[in-house]
Formats: C-alpha cells, sequence, structure tokens
C-alpha cells in the first residue's frame, strides 16, 4: 500500500501512540479536579502546552487546545468578530481558504458582516495590493491561511504581517494546519500574527487535537461556554492522552523538519519530473520555493478526479481529489476555480501529499502504475 494522502491517512508516530496509550490506560484524574489525580493530570496538560510553546517559539499561556483545526478555525474567526464587533464588521479572508474558514466567513456574512475574499493568481497566491487596498475603518479581522490545503501555495504571511503593522486593532489570524514541521515556518509565522489554528493529526499524532495559538493581550470570546477549562475560552474536559501524544509528535516532527523537508520535496520533484510536458496533464504545485514540498496536484484531462482515485486505490496507491473535508462533496476546488482554471481541467485534478514515511521507491511505483493508467487514456483521448 502506498498512501500519499496524508491529510486522510496519517500515520501515528509508534512513540506518541505509546504515550497516548499509556495515559489513556492508567488513572489519572480531570486536569481541573481538585485531588492529587486531577493536580497529576493538570501537570501533564500543562507540561504538553509549555513544549508546544517552546517549539512555536510563543508562551504557554498563549497556547489553547480545541479537537481539531476546524473547532480552533471557528473559534478565532468568529469570537474574533464578535468580540470586535463595535469597532466593525468589515472582515477579510481569501478566495482559497479551507472549508472550515470560508463556511465561518459565510455565516458571519448571513449575520450582517461585510466580507472581502480576495482574489488569486494563476498559482493561488494573494496580492499584498488587494489587501492594502481592501482595508478601511471597519476592518476588524484579517484571514490568511499559511499553505493551500489543496495545491501547496504559500501565501504571502510575512508580507501581510508587515503590512498589518500599520493597523495594530486588526486581528491577524493565520491557519497554519499544513504549514508546522515542513522547514518552512520563517515563511509562515511572525510576531504581527494574533491568532494562529493548528490539528495535532497532521503531525503524526492522534485526531481529536486542535491548537490554537492566541497572543497574550488579545481578547476573544468562548465559543464553548461551560467549566470554564482552558483559562475559560474553550470550556470542556481536554483530551489529555491526545494532548500529551501530540505534543511528543510536534517534538519529533520538529527535529527533522529540514531532514523531512528534503525528503518529501525530492518525492515531489521525481513525480513532477515524470509528469511535466505530458500532454493532457497540467501540474499546479511547481517546484518553488512558494509551494510547500508535501504537496503535488495535477490533472489528467478526459477522466474525472474521483475516477482516478478509485483506480489507483484498486492498485494499492491512496491519493485524494481535494481536502479530505470536501472530497466527499460534490462543489468543485474552490482554489482551482478561484484560479480560473477551466471546468473540465479542475474536475480532472487529484492531490498527492506526502509525509516523512513516504519514500523515493513509492514515488517510483507511483509513476508505474500511473503510467499504464495515462498511456491508456491518452490513447482513447487521443492526447498523443
Amino acid at each position: 500500500m502506498i498512501y500519499f494522502d496524508n491529510s486522510a491517512t496519517t500515520r501515528i508516530f509508534p512513540s506518541a501512540l505509546e504515550t497516548y496509550n499509556k495515559v489513556s490506560e492508567e488513572i489519572w484524574g480531570n486536569p481541573s479536579s481538585l485531588h492529587k489525580l486531577g493536580d497529576r493530570a493538570h501537570q501533564l496538560l500543562e507540561a504538553s502546552r509549555k513544549q508546544i510553546a517552546g517549539l512555536l517559539e510563543v508562551k504557554p499561556n498563549e497556547i489553547f487546545f480545541t479537537s481539531c483545526g476546524s473547532e480552533s478555525n471557528n473559534l478565532a474567526i468568529k469570537e474574533s468578530a464578535l468580540t470586535k464587533r463595535e469597532f466593525g464588521k468589515h472582515i477579510i479572508t481569501t478566495s482559497v481558504e479551507h472549508a472550515s474558514v470560508t463556511n465561518t466567513f459565510t455565516a458571519l456574512e448571513n449575520m450582517g458582516y461585510r466580507v472581502t475574499r480576495l482574489p488569486v493568481d494563476s498559482e493561488g497566491r494573494i496580492n499584498i495590493n488587494d489587501l492594502r487596498n481592501s482595508l478601511d475603518s471597519d476592518t476588524t479581522l484579517v484571514s490568511i491561511m499559511g499553505v493551500n490545503n489543496e495545491i501547496g501555495t504559500i501565501q504571502p504571511i510575512i508580507e501581510a504581517g508587515e503590512l498589518l503593522e500599520n493597523y495594530p486593532n486588526i486581528h491577524f489570524h493565520v491557519d497554519n494546519v499544513q504549514a508546522f514541521g515542513k522547514n518552512i515556518w520563517n515563511q509562515v509565522f511572525c510576531p504581527r500574527v494574533d491568532l494562529m489554528s493548528l490539528s495535532a493529526h497532521k503531525y503524526h499524532a492522534p485526531r481529536g487535537v486542535g491548537i490554537l495559538y492566541k497572543k497574550s493581550g488579545k481578547m476573544l470570546l468562548p465559543l464553548i461556554d461551560g467549566g470554564g477549562q482552558e483559562k475559560g475560552l474553550r470550556s470542556g474536559t481536554e483530551n489529555l492522552p491526545a494532548i500529551a501524544a501530540t505534543a511528543k509528535a510536534m517534538r519529533l516532527v520538529s527535529e527533522k523538519a529540514p531532514e523531512n523537508y528534503e525528503r518529501e520535496y525530492a518525492i515531489k520533484e521525481r513525480i513532477y519530473n515524470y509528469l511535466a510536458g505530458k500532454p493532457g496533464i497540467t501540474i499546479f504545485s511547481p517546484l518553488k520555493s512558494n509551494f510547500a514540498p508535501h504537496v503535488l496536484t495535477f490533472s489528467l484531462l478526459g477522466i474525472r478526479g474521483e475516477t482516478l482515485v478509485h483506480t489507483l486505490e484498486q492498485k494499492g496507491i491512496y491519493v485524494s481529489t481535494t481536502s479530505a473535508c470536501a472530497s466527499k462533496v460534490s462543489e468543485e476546488a474552490s482554489p482551482l476555480a478561484s484560479m480560473k482554471v477551466d471546468e473540465k481541467v479542475a474536475t480532472s485534478s487529484i492531490r498527492l501529499s506526502f509525509d516523512a514515511s513516504n519514500t523515493l521507491q513509492e514515488a517510483d511505483e507511483f509513476i508505474k502504475v500511473f503510467d499504464k493508467i495515462y498511456r491508456h487514456f491518452a490513447k482513447v483521448n487521443h492526447l498523443r
């Protein structure tokens, strides 16, 4: 089996799984309980928070645990907008965000907020001048993803941060779910970022943990009210086993980020070089420094993406059409539509996404299998 779908098939690090099982099997109290078992759980929770904060080079009290990246996005965006509504109801995002951001902005728009969705160029990247021209006296929030989950575009987060230095009252949120551990952190995070979302399973930890970074001094209303966990920002008993495993997995990913970058880039390069120049194939994820190393999206004209996904699945190769969160939805991939890609090409696209466990041998096997598929469809569709 070859898994080139790291969003949906991420394997848990053995040591992270060991931590998860150990904490799950032992008797730990609720971190909010007053007795010794509760205090023991609280100490582990805070140790995990401290380790994650250290890896991100932020303060422990700026790290909050949620259930997933989507919840972190919702908390950052909705509650930022609601918290600052008396100062203005204009909020800005891009036309190529993850569904958890796109749909959250739509929900706020239905509540009376004015939403600006920045356009993108042919590589799926916004223009900073468009952001500059969109800002006005009512703007309270800007939300831009660090790495596009469907084609791997790295957005100009540093440039956006520099621009927003002149607007200190605007909350700046970055969805960095696809960015941590890819050795591109200096391109997607800077001191001007006020809010940032992460998701544990992207870093080989168990599913069920999201992370929200909230800069000290920035105010948010809680999305979930209850017992006051996470300093009242996100009530609900913390998923202690998964949080502890997340801290370990993030440390392991961080330590090998440069090595993993080279591995993933080499895999992408091998497949890219095979695909490049072939009639009927369009590549959307070039070998450039402003694209992530672990995402390669392309289309084969004449065969729908989902058909190609299932054809490869029959050969033991797992890929996806768009993101795992949207692959079962009938809507077309929004990044490709925003890039003004022809509908026939867009609906023929598939995404390969790699992680540290993938190998060049798997890349060669993919090429071997795909080449047979390509030759067949090239003949049928007269692509040669």
